[in-house]
């Protein structure tokens, strides 16, 4: 009889983790990491449970492909990056290896799919380059099809020497591609086609540039596609930009700081995102403030910071926000944790839980509901 309880109890448990969406990890694996993590995650209580791990060097950011049946992670080696494409299975919540591509440069930092499932691109940090890699039937990747280089400086002689391109973010309808260059404080805009054998082109007004110094890292688009933000990881600042779908202009709307105006120290920050109703923004600062800002967003886009908290741990590179809204976690680097917030609902400030995912040097997070 204790058998049969202890049997029912287990069955239930699994049950009910299996119902919940998954929380992949990527990250850094020179120390005592496995690679990718897998869990599952309740979304109702913050509850998670490991389900599975993999080996794969350095995947410092992932990407889910739109079935949810293949996830792709860079591996950022100095020597030469490259983009490693995997098959997952839902109902085990196990990754398989498939092959890996170069990506055309080096320092591989961001991986993006468009909705085709036709095209992965990646950003290379070092080398300043980008690529556009085919995705083939069974989810593999096939050579780079078209790699890009970008030139010039900034004006941080220590961090702007060269290009240093680090996301490629597609807009909302897919028309186009940006791309944030940390070294020239530039957002080059391509023109994307996924039915031509090279897909990118330079958009008209292909470039928006950015105070000198700013070293523009991650966007985000708010959910009504109208207006774009943009993280500098070198000011601490978010620059606010409408955003013309029909061209793919921007035009700057508002510059704000994502630490306190007294801050004089490193902001590093890091990652950018946005509640899915599109009234709050969220931002994290690593350097020597390890800290998350709140902002409510105006009807007009402008950005009003409501909240600026400690982030849980050291150097939070990456964040993310549960598909319901209700949880943000952030990925903290050198204190090798995961931390995990609540989100009022209401006035989109954050508590933090206490909660947290220990795993050595996390990076990278994405969620996926089976």
């Amino acid at each position: 009889m204790r058998g049969t309880l202890i049997l029912t109890m287990l069955v239930s448990s699994f049950l009910s983790y299996s119902q919940d969406p998954y929380l992949f990890i990527g990250t850094y694996t020179s120390g005592t990491s496995k690679g990718i993590y897998v869990y599952h995650f309740n979304t109702t209580t913050g509850a998670n449970k490991e389900v599975s791990t993999l080996m794969t060097p350095n995947p410092s950011y992932l990407c889910l492909s739109g079935n949810g049946k293949h996830l792709y992670a860079t591996s950022e080696e100095g020597t030469g990056g490259s983009v490693s494409a995997f098959a997952f299975e839902p109902s085990t919540g196990q990754l398989a290896f498939l092959n890996s591509q170069s990506a055309g440069g080096t320092c591989t930092c961001y991986v993006t799919e468009d909705k085709t499932g036709k095209w992965i691109f990646a950003a290379n940090y070092c080398s300043g380059t980008l690529a556009a890699i085919p995705v083939n039937s069974d989810g593999s990747l096939a050579p780079a099809a078209q790699v890009i280089q970008q030139t010039g400086q900034g004006t941080d002689t220590s961090r702007q020497q060269s290009s240093h391109v680090h996301s490629t973010i597609l807009s909302p309808d897919e028309k186009y591609l940006f791309t944030a260059d940390l070294g020239t404080d530039k957002e080059h805009i391509y023109a994307f086609n996924p039915a031509q054998n090279i897909p990118l082109t330079s958009a008209a007004d292909s470039v928006a540039s950015l105070a000198g110094g700013t070293g523009p890292r991650h966007i985000v688009f708010s959910p009504n596609g109208k207006t774009v933000y943009i993280l500098g990881e070198l000011s601490g600042t978010v620059d606010a930009y409408t955003y013309d779908s029909s061209n793919g202009r921007l035009v700057h709307l508002q510059r704000i700081r994502s630490t306190q105006d007294s801050f004089r120290g490193d902001p590093g920050s890091a990652d950018i995102h946005m509640r899915s109703d599109g009234k709050f923004l969220y931002a994290t600062n690593r350097g020597t403030s390890n800290t998350i800002a709140v902002f409510a967003v105006a009807k007009d886009g402008k950005l009003e910071m409501k909240q600026l908290l400690y982030a849980g741990g050291k150097h939070p590179r990456n964040f993310v926000i549960d598909p319901t809204d209700h949880f943000l976690l952030v990925a903290n680097k050198d204190t090798d944790n995961v931390a995990i917030f609540t989100i009022d609902g209401k006035n989109g400030l954050l508590k933090d839980t206490g909660k947290q995912i220990s795993i050595p040097a996390p990076v990278c997070l994405k969620f996926l509901v089976p």
